[in-house]
């Protein structure tokens, strides 16, 4: 189901979309969501305290994993540029579980910034945000979606290539780098 919400957005960014998704929690889980268990995709600013603490933990995660120059991050502001939309994945207790941003380049869009909670993953979290940055990119008139992930995320790539994305070569703003993993798809 999809509505429009124009709230706490700048004039320049179009109104969110909001997305019912499947809940991450069972039925049978003391967390479980007392209106039936959907949970909310939707665009919203990523400088919100409890949204920039999530970003801030894919940071601390990756962090170790990749040198410096292998980590391709944006900052807030960047995240907050008009060619940007950041969407985020809230459960029926209004806990952030999950963000994804969409870059709007001349020629593709390019997923960045993605994250789902730890106890949230499996849950069908990430497809959803995925799919949903699919549909941005295709409302922008931007059929070719591109990512950059590190090779130590394996499900991620996982995730990624079970929707239909397949490896390529670097793209710009990219040079090769051995830690990096470049994938692309082609909306159809």
């Amino acid at each position: 189901m999809l509505s429009s919400n124009p709230t706490a957005l700048p004039s320049y960014m179009p109104r969110p979309v909001h997305v019912n998704v499947p809940s991450p929690f069972s039925s049978s889980s003391s967390a479980a969501a007392p209106d039936g268990g959907e949970a909310r995709l939707a665009r919203e600013r990523p400088d919100q305290p409890e949204v920039w603490a999530l970003v801030e933990a894919l940071d601390a995660y990756q962090g170790p994993l990749y040198p410096a120059a292998s980590q391709h991050l944006l900052s807030q502001d960047e995240l907050l540029r008009p060619e940007v939309r950041f969407l985020v994945v809230r459960d029926a207790h209004n806990t952030v579980q999950g963000c994804a941003a969409l870059v709007l380049r001349e020629d593709c869009a390019e997923l960045k910034r993605m994250m789902v909670r730890p106890e949230a993953r499996g849950q069908g979290l990430g497809k959803a945000l995925v799919a949903a940055l699919e549909l941005e990119a295709a409302w922008a008139g931007r059929p070719l979606l591109r990512l950059e992930t590190g090779v130590r995320q394996r499900p991620a790539i996982a995730l990624y290539e079970r929707m239909g994305y397949r490896r390529c070569g670097p793209f710009a703003p990219y040079r090769p780098d051995p830690f990096s993993i470049y994938m692309e798809k082609l909306l159809g």
